[in-house]
């Protein structure tokens, strides 16, 4: 089946199509600046080819069409016409508490999803925007929402409940949701895959990138992750802080005299890499900078390997053991010093990495195993996939249809 995958923005759509039964990407490529002067699509076909088009494109509507356009030209298109695009999947950042599981789009899915626009504004409208382009330039194509959100909803109660009254959760839906599930999932996956078995398992699971966030997976299910009710929450991140005393919050508000969506701001954007740094939130800044002896980048760097430690250890607790340790996304697949900084003093668990290994692991497509033989806890690099997984819900309940 030819699956057609999107990841729409405010003002951009991504996409990629799949072949789900062979796995391949036929094409891939992303719509830039949408309503806004200076419009781009950029196309990369199967063999890396790239074609960029500068189009003006007001809506994601016009986008979609432009895209498909692009899908069936003659010269850098990979298929004949729109009909063979079988199904569309859209990744959905937020489900909130309506969504445990991927869903076929219909009228009341859409307006539960409307209803979680206050979880994720910027993402939810963006994807609301995405999903309405895509029934416009393709009407009659089955479409599947995918969300981040939908794999840590196995989290028992007391993780993912607050310790605020009760009737606030059960008012607002205020609750921890956990992000990057589609990563996680994939990744723990093929670590069940590597061990051999799903039950019994238990694994950690490192999505370290611009946003990051670690997840506990016992028997294939999520128990706890570090991200909450909204992406802001967990380890460091390039601008984001991460986990903080509430009190600074207000703290920080009356100094400054910040209103709150000011404070959501600085937290979401002005923290984390840069904010410690003062120089950049791309951790390749931060490592050139350590290189010329720069403190501050030092401590940015030490902080987000500290702090993913401390969520190893505690998730470690929670599940009674470790088996391994996934390290995946833009970081936890390409920033060596980042993984040897984690692993290292955790001798205490067993983790014995063969630092060598680590050392040439980067931008590459492979799963490498990182630890020795002798390592009681296995740590390796997995490529994540999540595209390929929203390909695949989507095939699933479509061909179900």
């Amino acid at each position: 089946m030819n699956v057609l995958v999107v990841n729409a923005g405010s003002s951009s759509l991504k996409y990629q199509l799949f072949d789900t039964n062979s796995g391949n990407v036929l094409a891939k490529g992303i719509c830039e600046r949408i309503g806004i002067e200076g419009g781009k699509i950029e196309h990369k076909q199967a063999d890396g080819t790239k074609t960029v088009r500068e189009i003006e494109m007001e809506n994601h509507s016009v986008a979609t069409k432009i895209l498909v356009e692009t899908l069936t030209d003659e010269k850098i298109g990979c298929i004949n016409d729109m009909s063979e695009i079988q199904a569309v999947g859209h990744r959905i950042v937020h489900g909130g508490a309506y969504f445990s599981e991927s869903t076929l789009i219909t009228d009341g899915v859409i307006e539960k999803l409307e209803n979680c626009i206050d979880l994720a504004p910027l993402h939810t409208k963006a994807h609301l925007m995405g999903i309405k382009g895509c029934i416009d330039a393709m009407p009659g194509v089955p479409q599947v929402l995918v969300f981040d959100t939908a794999f840590h909803s196995t989290m028992p109660e007391k993780a993912y409940h607050y310790a605020i009254p009760y009737e606030m959760y059960e008012k607002y839906d205020i609750r921890r949701y956990g992000f990057h599930g589609t990563s996680h999932r994939f990744v723990s996956g093929e670590m069940c895959k590597i061990l051999g078995k799903t039950e019994g398992t238990k694994i950690v699971t490192c999505h370290i990138g611009n946003g990051s966030s670690i997840a506990a997976v016992k028997d294939g299910k999520v128990v706890d992750t570090s991200m909450g009710f909204t992406p802001l929450a967990g380890v460091e991140m390039g601008t984001r802080c991460g986990d903080m005393d509430p009190a600074v919050v207000t703290f920080i508000m009356n100094k400054e005299g910040f209103t709150p969506d000011e404070m959501s701001d600085f937290m979401n954007k002005k923290c984390g890499f840069l904010g410690v740094s003062g120089i950049s939130s791309d951790s390749r800044d931060i490592g050139a900078a350590i290189l010329e002896g720069n403190h501050r980048a030092e401590l940015a760097a030490n902080i987000l390997a500290y702090q993913i430690q401390k969520y190893i250890g505690s998730y470690t607790a929670a599940m009674n053991g470790l088996d391994a340790i996934v390290f995946t996304a833009g970081m936890g697949e390409n920033n060596t010093e980042l993984r040897e900084r984690v692993c290292r003093n955790m001798e205490y668990y067993g983790i014995e990495m063969d630092y060598e290994v680590n050392a040439k692991a980067h931008h590459q497509p492979n799963v490498i195993k990182l630890s020795t033989d002798n390592s009681k806890v296995a740590v390796y690099l997995i490529p994540t996939n999540e595209e390929l997984v929203i390909a695949q819900d989507t095939e699933a309940i479509v061909s179900a249809l």
